[in-house]
Parts: C-alpha cells; sequence; structure tokens
C-alpha cells in the first residue's frame, strides 16, 4: 500500500477559495468600502437568493446554525412543558436549543440505510412523552450528511399529533426530495453556514427559511433583540443573532458555484461508492432524494474492523472522522432526558461503526483512486 504523495485535507476549503478568490476580495472590498458591517445590503441580497435557490418564501439569516435551531423554536412558541422530538444519531445542536427554551428534548431512533429519523420510534416517543405528562410541540429530523429526510411520513405524524416540524437542514441545504429542495418543506428549516458545511462562510452563519408571513416576522424580531416598529422598542425577548455583512459577501459568492459544486459532490461520491460498494456498506440514497453529500460515510461491520481501518487510512495519509462516536442519548448533558422507549439501538449500534472519508468538490479522481485503495488495505 502506497502512501499518498501528502497529507490530505478532510475539506479542502483552500481548493475553492482558488477557484473564486477574486470575486472574493472584490465582494470583501465592496463591503469595506461601504461600511456597513452589520446588516448591510449584501445580508439581504444574501437573503432573497437563498429563498429563490429552495424555493422559499422567506430566508432570514443569523449568527450560526444553532441560533437559528433556537429561534426557530422561540417563533413557534416552544415553551416548558413542551416535548421536542429530535435524533439521537446527530451533532448537539439540534438537542441542545431545546432546554433553552425551556423545553425537553425527547431522543428518538434512526433508520440504518438512510441514518435519519426512525418514523415508528417517532410514534412510540411521542406516545412516552405523554405519559410523562409533556405535550408533544415540535419534531426536528435532520438532514443527515446530507441526505434529506423522509418528510413525507413524518410530517403527517406530526401532524397528527398537533406539532409543527423543523427541518434540521445544517448538512443538507440545497438537498433534494422528490423534486422539492430542502428549505421549502417544513414549517420552518435551518441551515448553518459553518466553514466545513458544503455551503460554507469564513466565520460562523446561519438562516432560516419559512412559508409564513407571521413566522418570517417573529424569527426577525427574535434575531435583532425583540425589536418592533423601531429597534429600541422592544417587543420581546430576543437574541443578538444577526449575519455580518462581510460573511454574506462571502456566501454570496460561493452560492454562485454553489449548483456547480453539488453536481460534482455527486460525481465523487459516485466513485467512492463505485470502489468500495464490494467492500464496505456505502451509502443509501432513496429514490426520488439527492444528496448533497456534507460527508461521505460508510458503514463497517464492528468497531474492530473501524480501528484497523483508521489505521490503514492514517499510514497512507487519508485522514478520516467518525461522525457520531457517541450519541445524544448516551452523553452526559442529556442522558437524563426522555427517550423512545423500546431504545435507541441503531443509534448505539452506527456510533460504534460508522467512519468519513474526505468529500469535497475539488477531489481529483486519481486523488480520490489513492484513498480507495489505501483503504480497501
Amino acid at each position: 500500500m502506497k502512501a499518498l504523495e501528502m497529507q490530505l485535507p478532510f475539506i479542502d476549503l483552500a481548493a475553492q477559495q482558488t477557484r473564486i478568490r477574486a470575486a472574493l476580495e472584490k465582494s470583501i472590498l465592496n463591503v469595506l468600502d461601504d461600511g456597513k458591517y452589520i446588516m448591510g445590503p449584501q445580508v439581504a441580497q444574501l437573503e432573497k437568493q437563498l429563498a429563490d435557490f429552495c424555493g422559499a418564501k422567506h430566508c432570514l439569516s443569523c449568527a450560526n446554525g444553532t441560533d437559528a435551531l433556537q429561534l426557530a423554536l422561540m417563533a413557534l412558541g416552544v415553551k416548558a412543558g413542551d416535548a421536542v422530538f429530535v435524533p439521537s444519531f446527530t451533532f448537539a445542536a439540534t438537542a441542545e436549543v431545546v432546554p433553552l427554551v425551556g423545553a425537553t428534548p425527547v431522543f428518538v431512533d434512526v433508520l440504518p440505510d438512510t441514518f435519519n429519523m426512525d418514523p415508528e420510534s417517532l410514534k412510540r416517543a411521542i406516545a412516552h412523552a405523554r405519559t410523562l405528562g409533556l405535550n408533544p410541540a415540535c419534531v426536528i429530523p435532520v438532514d443527515l450528511f446530507g441526505l434529506p429526510a423522509d418528510y413525507d411520513v413524518l410530517i403527517p405524524i406530526a401532524r397528527e399529533n398537533g406539532m409543527k416540524v423543523i427541518g434540521d437542514s445544517a448538512q443538507g441545504w440545497g438537498g433534494v426530495y422528490k423534486e422539492r429542495i430542502t428549505g421549502s418543506l417544513c414549517d420552518i428549516t435551518t441551515t448553518s453556514f459553518f466553514p466545513a458545511k458544503p455551503l460554507g462562510c469564513y466565520g460562523d452563519g446561519g438562516a432560516l427559511f419559512t412559508n409564513d408571513d407571521e413566522l418570517a416576522k417573529l424569527i426577525d424580531s427574535y434575531r435583532v433583540h425583540g425589536k418592533g416598529s423601531h429597534k429600541y422598542y422592544n417587543e420581546r425577548i430576543g437574541l443578538n443573532s444577526r449575519l455580518d455583512t462581510l460573511q454574506a459577501a462571502i456566501l454570496l459568492e460561493k452560492l454562485a458555484i454553489y449548483a456547480d459544486e453539488v453536481e460534482a459532490r455527486q460525481e465523487v461520491a459516485q466513485r467512492y461508492s463505485k470502489g468500495l460498494s464490494g467492500h464496505y456498506e456505502t451509502p443509501f440514497i432513496p429514490e426520488g432524494l439527492k444528496s448533497i453529500w456534507a460527508q461521505y460515510t460508510l458503514k463497517l461491520a464492528s468497531g474492530e474492523e473501524r480501528e484497523a481501518f483508521q489505521k490503514r487510512a492514517s499510514a497512507a495519509g487519508v485522514p478520516t472522522v467518525v461522525y457520531y462516536p457517541v450519541p445524544l442519548h448516551r452523553q452526559n448533558a442529556y442522558k437524563d432526558f426522555p427517550a423512545d422507549p423500546a431504545g435507541l439501538s441503531v443509534s448505539d449500534d452506527l456510533a460504534g461503526r460508522v467512519i468519513s472519508l474526505p468529500m469535497h468538490p475539488y477531489l481529483a479522481s486519481q486523488v480520490q483512486d489513492g484513498i480507495i485503495s489505501a483503504v480497501i488495505g
């Protein structure tokens, strides 16, 4: 097994920057010349283009993806005594925001093939929450690793139980679900512009999407200290969560090439699957869905196989990451919150044997061939 010439980046932001460096510099200089660093004109321009891209009526940017989730819960009026249903196999932010508004996160298992929220587990968790005296208020499916959750199944379950749906598309914004684009499917959809995300800025940033005029007005108020008709008149208690104009300017240039990059990610994922499918369990994409491939994640046979896999990759200069080694219901911060009474066996299982490979739109085929050769052993 021959080592690659140099240590590969897991996500190659430098290659993207090289492609659009001149446009980035021009956009940044425009902001410096204007001097409107907070809520400058580029913010409104970006919000319009983001909404147009996914087909949502409203887009409201904010400081980061975690704030986006909290703002969504605040706009929906989620409060103490309410239950909010979240998958256990995801990043902590999805659950983290729930106690911050006084509500209770209830953990739901995921499906073994898509890694997204399991509808049957959700049903059990809803029933369990009611036995605890909690009011089922909201479901937050996650578009994990870039693949949209099964909204046509999950949303009816939520509606049958009088609940709203927040789509956590921090990893999947712009993915396709049955000819619709994530961002336009739920009561509110949130995303993150953290630099490592498929559409990332050079700092923190986030956004919310909705087709509801009243929710849009509430989100706009909550993100700026609960403002009313005047910035010094406060209708409600809010947050200070605005997207910097510089980050908006950067995102405008990245959004201009985003569709092209999403297609390039499809090619990278297809090359991986072609080369690895005879050796490992490769990602499953249901018919009618399109992942944006925030991560390319394999499911190995066991934790021991994962350890051997990591050693081979490391020896060849190939970085790997485990998303996520400990499901949320096992984390110290969340272990005392309710969960599906049947257990979260799939989340536990996946945490012990998934592994992610380098994934970005600029991964050259010859380099990818080297990665595949290295991890096969």
